[in-house]
C-alpha cells in the first residue's frame, strides 16, 4: 500500500519535534525538502546507504566537515552552498576528482520550512552545478535553542589519478607558491552580513567548488604540483605556516603580489582585520616546482575561478619555518599564526 504523505505548509510552518521522531511528520519533511531538492538516483533508491559504483583506477580519497556559519544566509551564499563547496575543496586539493556527497542536518525546534528548504534547494543546486550528488543524509531535530537554527554535516569521497601525489610534507626550497585570486571575500561579506555593515560596493562570499580549476592544473602541470590547500579558517596565514611545519621549510611571499580587493582592503581596514587572515571558500594555494609554475599559472589564468591567479613567493630554506613577507613599503615581517579566533562561525 502506497504511503500518503502530507503536503508541507512551506510558507508558514515550523519545524517541531515530531519531525525528528522517525514517524510520519519526518517523511513528510524528508519528502518535502530533501528529497526535492537533491534528487538524484543513488538517493531515490530509499535506503538506509546509498549503493555507488565503485571507480576504476586511481586510489580513494575522503573528507568529512561540519557547517555553523552565522548567519545562515549571507552575501553570495548560505550555508547550503557552502557546505557542498567546502567539501568538494577539501576532496579536490589532493587533485582527486569529486564523487559523492552527504549530508546530516541538525535543525532546532521552531526553525522556519522556508528558510530549511531554501537552504536545501542551495545546497541541491550547487551539488548539481559541480556534478557531485549528494546520495545520502539524515535529519535529527533538536530543542529550541539548541541548534542556531541548522547546522549541516558533510563527508565527500573522490578518486585520485594513478601517479599524482599531492600532499603537505612535499614542498621544498626554490618551490613557486601560487594564489588563485583575491583574498579575503569570505570572511568580509559573512561580517558585514553579521554586523549589519553597508558598503558602496558589495562585498559578496567567494563560494565556489574548485575541482574544475584542480583539473586543469593537475592537466597542464601534473608532475610539478607538490600541494594544494584552501585557505579557509585562518586564511592565507595559517595556511602557510600549516605547510611550512608539515614540509620543514620557510616560506618568501610579497605582499604587493598578492590580490586583494579594493572593497575588502578598505573594510578590513575599516574592522581592524588583516587580509591575510580573513576566510576564504573558494580561492587555493598551490606549491609547485619552479619548473612547472608558467604552465600551472597559465592554467588557472585561463580558468574563470583563477582569473586573479598570481605567484606570490617562494619555499626557502629555514629551519625556523617561518613564513616571512616583504611589505609594499620593502621592509619585512613574519606572518605568525593566527592568535585567538578573528572571525567565530565562519563556516
Amino acid at each position: 500500500m502506497k504511503t500518503v504523505r502530507r503536503k508541507l505548509d512551506i510558507r508558514n510552518g515550523r519545524v517541531d519535534m515530531s519531525h525528528g521522531s522517525g514517524g510520519r511528520a519526518m517523511a513528510d519533511l524528508i519528502a518535502g525538502i530533501f528529497r526535492d531538492a537533491f534528487a538524484n538516483e543513488f538517493l531515490d533508491q530509499g535506503n538506509d546507504q546509498a549503493s555507488l559504483p565503485i571507480p576504476v583506477g586511481g586510489r580513494m580519497v575522503m573528507t568529512t566537515d561540519g557547517y555553523v556559519v552565522s548567519p545562515l544566509f549571507f552575501p553570495g551564499g548560505d550555508i547550503g552552498s557552502l557546505a557542498v563547496h567546502g567539501t568538494i575543496n577539501d576532496i579536490a586539493m589532493s587533485g582527486a576528482r569529486p564523487l559523492y556527497l552527504s549530508a546530516g542536518f541538525i535543525i532546532e525546534e521552531g526553525f522556519p520550512f522556508a528558510d530549511l528548504q531554501r537552504i536545501a534547494q542551495s545546497m541541491g543546486l550547487a551539488a548539481r552545478e559541480a556534478g557531485v550528488p549528494v546520495v545520502t543524509g539524515d535529519t535529527k531535530v533538536v530543542e529550541r535553542g539548541k541548534a542556531d537554527g541548522v547546522f549541516i554535516s558533510t563527508a565527500g569521497v573522490g578518486v585520485v589519478p594513478e601517479g599524482l601525489v599531492l600532499s603537505g610534507d612535499r614542498a621544498e626550497p626554490g618551490d613557486a607558491v601560487i594564489l588563485s585570486g583575491c583574498i579575503g571575500d569570505h570572511g568580509v561579506a559573512i561580517m558585514s552580513s553579521r554586523e549589519n555593515l553597508s558598503f558602496e560596493t558589495a562585498i559578496l562570499s567567494d563560494c565556489a567548488s574548485l575541482h574544475l580549476l584542480v583539473a586543469a592544473m593537475v592537466a597542464a602541470a601534473g608532475p610539478y604540483l607538490k600541494l594544494m590547500r584552501d585557505p579557509t579558517r585562518g586564511g592565507l596565514a595559517a595556511t602557510l605556516n600549516e605547510l611550512a611545519h608539515q614540509s620543514g621549510v620557510g616560506f618568501r611571499i610579497h605582499e604587493a603580489a598578492i590580490p586583494v580587493k579594493p572593497q575588502v582592503a578598505a573594510a578590513c581596514e575599516l574592522l581592524g582585520l588583516d587580509p591575510l587572515f580573513v576566510a576564504n571558500e573558494g580561492k587555493l594555494v598551490a606549491v609547485v616546482a619552479p619548473e612547472g609554475a608558467a604552465a600551472c599559472l597559465a592554467a588557472m589564468r585561463a580558468h574563470p575561478l583563477g582569473r586573479e591567479a598570481a605567484i606570490i613567493g617562494s619555499a626557502v630554506a629555514d629551519g625556523r619555518m617561518f613564513v616571512q613577507m616583504t611589505t609594499a613599503f620593502g621592509g619585512g615581517r613574519i606572518v605568525d599564526w593566527l592568535s585567538g579566533e578573528q572571525l567565530p562561525r565562519i563556516c
